[in-house]
C-alpha cells in the first residue's frame, strides 16, 4: 500500500503539521510514530517523510529524502467554468483537477441557475482540489478563483470554448505547444453575446461531440481532449 500523501504549504527537514491535514492522519488513518507520508507543498516539490511523534491533533514529521516531481502538462490548462448549481461545481472542479487543470476560473454568465458563490463555497471548492491533488498524485495545486463577469474575461493566447453547433473538434484546433484557455458555459449554455465575447477574446467554438452534455460533464470532456493533444 502506497504512503497517504499529505498537502503542507511548506516542507522543512522536521516540522508539525497541524489543522485539517492533521486531523485528517489522527482521526481517520491514526497516524502513529514511524508512519510514513509523501508530503508536498503543491509547487513542484514532494517530499517522503516519517511521523516522528504525534501530540494531541497534530503531527510531527521528519523528512527522510526530497524530490523535484512533476507531472503536470507541459502547457498550463485554464479552465474558465460558468456557476453551476448544487454539487456539479465540484464535481468539475474535483475532475478538472485531476485531468491537469491548471487554473479554475469561475464565471458570472446570464443563462446560469446560480448567479452567485458564497465565500464558504469557493473555500470548499478549494479545499476540493487540494483533495483531489492527492488523491491523483499531482504535485502542484491549481488555483480557484472568481466569480468574474464573463465581460472582463481578459484577451487568451489560445482558447477553445464548448458549443455543440460548432464544427471544429479539439484535435483539429489546439497546438498543444502553447498554454491553452478552455470555457464552459452553464446549464442553459453561453448566451449569443458571450459567444461572441468570448470568439473576440481568442475562443474557438468547438464541438464535443453529437450528443447534449451536462454542463459538468461538458467540463470534463473538454479538459480531457485537450490534455490528450499534450499527450496526457
Amino acid at each position: 500500500m502506497r504512503p497517504h500523501r499529505a498537502y503542507v504549504p511548506a516542507i522543512e527537514d522536521e516540522f508539525w503539521i497541524e489543522g485539517r491535514e492533521a486531523r485528517h492522519l489522527v482521526r481517520v488513518l491514526r497516524a502513529r510514530p514511524g508512519d510514513r507520508l509523501t508530503l508536498f507543498d503543491g509547487r513542484g516539490t514532494e517530499a517522503r517523510a516519517r511521523v516522528v511523534a504525534v501530540e494531541g491533533e497534530r503531527v510531527r514529521v521528519r523528512v527522510e529524502e526530497r524530490r523535484s516531481a512533476r507531472r503536470e502538462p507541459p502547457a498550463p490548462v485554464t479552465l474558465y467554468l460558468a456557476l453551476l448549481k448544487g454539487e456539479k461545481l465540484f464535481d468539475a472542479v474535483r475532475m478538472g483537477t485531476e485531468l491537469g487543470v491548471s487554473r479554475f476560473v469561475l464565471l458570472e454568465t446570464r443563462h446560469a441557475v446560480a448567479k452567485a458563490i458564497r465565500p464558504q463555497k469557493l473555500e470548499r471548492l478549494r479545499r476540493v482540489a487540494i483533495e483531489a491533488a492527492k488523491q491523483s498524485g499531482r504535485t502542484e495545486l491549481p488555483g480557484v478563483e472568481g466569480p468574474l463577469a464573463l465581460e472582463a474575461v481578459p484577451p487568451v493566447e489560445q482558447g477553445l470554448v464548448a458549443d455543440p453547433r460548432a464544427g471544429a473538434r479539439v484535435f483539429e484546433v489546439l497546438d498543444p505547444a502553447r498554454p491553452v484557455a478552455l470555457a464552459v458555459g452553464p446549464e442553459g449554455g453561453f448566451a449569443e453575446e458571450e459567444l461572441r465575447t468570448l470568439v473576440e477574446r481568442g475562443f474557438t467554438p468547438v464541438t464535443l461531440g453529437p450528443r447534449i452534455l451536462r454542463a459538468e460533464t461538458a467540463a470534463c470532456a473538454l479538459v480531457a481532449l485537450a490534455t490528450a493533444a499534450f499527450g496526457q
